[in-house]
């Protein structure tokens, strides 16, 4: 190393180690100044001269403390170690001219942190509250069921008869061969077909009906007459749990009408409990989790090729112990030709009555529409071996073969609850045998 760059190392180690000796010796004095600072804090300091501003207000009135009962003599010898702090001289608060000014607080309560309670404005404010759906019966609306029988009413059996009465000015006997071969051919069925014939072959020859216009009407009128069933609207609050046993063929769409009730019951404020069934049918209970996680309402599932009473009977007493206003059991789909698969019908609904004495209460047959007569079929097996309450018909938008609800309401004297006629939850529809006919029987153009 040369003697130059000995020199410049050891000029850098001499500053570094001056720099750290002046800093400890500065670390030091500071500590040693702090620690005076601190002893000194016990002596009594003289107060501080008022500002100027503050003695031209004048003497602050000296807060109103209770004098110590004891010893009297020894807390005047003592001197405390650090004054009490002047009051701080509260300006008068500002309040408007037609509210009452509010005392200020106290400087005891404000010594003890506590703050006044703010008073109310003058005029309350209202927040909006959702009122609650009016019980009374909505009004119908024809028109927004109309495009979900567009095919029945445009291809099927109205679509028909429009073009029979086509033109005609006056009716005669040879139409009723016509007619008759419209109405075998429908979806209705060929009981009711009959049925309708003859009570119009009467009336032609009593020349009660002249016109086309007439027998329309009369074919309207009778057909809401078949579909008007004598029964009480379904009310889910008169048992709880209300238990709701769905069922029907594979494909029928039962999994997602009741995805869609339940969305409606939860709408209307109800606690809802689905019950997965159909544990045979592949992502059948997952169909049924994703509509509980869309409603909210809660699920009982087992596993895939469980036994489907058991998971009902689970879904119906977790009902029973958690309150539930309404359960709905989804079974498993199964062909009305297989007799063993409808005798298990009989089992489940006997595991339903032990898990709540009474239940099922309603007991619902989805019917595709799409299958025409072959649903009356269906509806009249099922029938023989369950009890089923009510009809839910899905599938009207897609299908031509609408007519098949009067032959079922007809043939099997049961009434019609919902009916599908698209995909959106709103498009399950409460029946309605006057809105429906309405909107069925809209008169066509050919008629004009």
């Amino acid at each position: 190393m040369s003697p130059a760059e000995l020199y410049q190392l050891l000029g850098v180690a001499g500053g570094v180690l001056g720099t750290g000796a002046l800093g400890f010796w500065v670390v030091r004095r500071a500590r040693a100044s702090r620690r005076r600072m601190i002893e000194e804090a016990g002596e009594a300091r003289p107060a501080r001269e008022l500002p100027a501003r503050r003695r031209a207000r004048g003497p602050e009135p000296e807060p109103e403390t209770p004098e110590p009962e004891a010893a009297p003599e020894a807390a005047e010898d003592e001197a405390p170690a650090t004054p009490p702090p002047e009051p701080r001289r509260e300006a008068p608060p500002r309040v408007a001219a037609s509210a009452a000014p509010s005392p200020s607080p106290s400087p005891a309560a404000r010594g003890g942190q506590v703050l006044p309670f703010p008073t109310a404005p003058a005029t309350p404010v209202v927040l909006p509250v959702e009122k609650p759906a009016s019980p009374a019966k909505k009004k119908k609306d024809a028109a927004a069921l109309a495009p979900g029988l567009a095919r029945t009413r445009s291809t099927g059996f109205i679509a028909g008869l429009g073009a029979l009465f086509a033109g005609r000015k006056e009716l005669d006997p040879s139409i009723v061969e016509g007619l008759e071969k419209i109405l075998l051919t429908a979806d209705i069925g060929v009981r009711t077909s009959e049925k309708l014939l003859e009570e119009i072959r009467k009336s032609l020859s009593r020349k009660e009906l002249s016109n086309p216009d007439a027998i329309w009407s009369y074919l309207r009128a009778r057909s809401a007459e078949i579909l008007s069933q004598d029964v009480t609207p379904v009310d889910f609050g008169a048992k709880k749990p209300f238990v709701l046993l769905v069922i029907g063929v594979n494909g029928s769409g039962k999994t997602t009408t009741i995805g869609k009730l339940a969305a409606k019951l939860v709408g209307d404020g109800k606690k809802v409990t689905l019950g997965a069934g159909d544990t045979f049918r592949a992502a059948a209970a997952e169909q049924l989790e994703i509509w509980a996680g869309r409603t909210g309402a809660a699920l009982v599932r087992g596993k895939e090729g469980a036994d489907p009473s058991s998971v009902i009977f689970d879904a119906v007493k977790r009902g029973v112990t958690e309150g539930a206003d309404v359960v709905i059991c989804d079974t498993a789909g199964r062909l009305h030709t297989k007799t063993d698969l409808m005798q298990e019908l009989q089992k489940v609904r006997r595991v339903v009555d032990k898990a709540c004495a009474g239940a099922p209460h309603e007991t619902w047959l989805v019917i595709d529409s799409t299958s025409g007569q072959n649903a009356i079929a269906q509806a009249k097996i099922f029938t023989e071996a369950m009890q089923v309450t009510g009809i839910v018909l899905t599938k009207l938008d897609g299908t031509a073969k609408g007519g098949v609800i009067l032959g079922i309401a007809d043939q099997l004297k049961l009434p019609v609850r919902y009916i599908g006629i698209g995909e959106r939850v709103d498009d399950l529809r409460e029946f309605d045998a006057e809105e429906f006919v309405e909107a069925l029987f809209e008169p066509p153009a050919l008629l004009q």
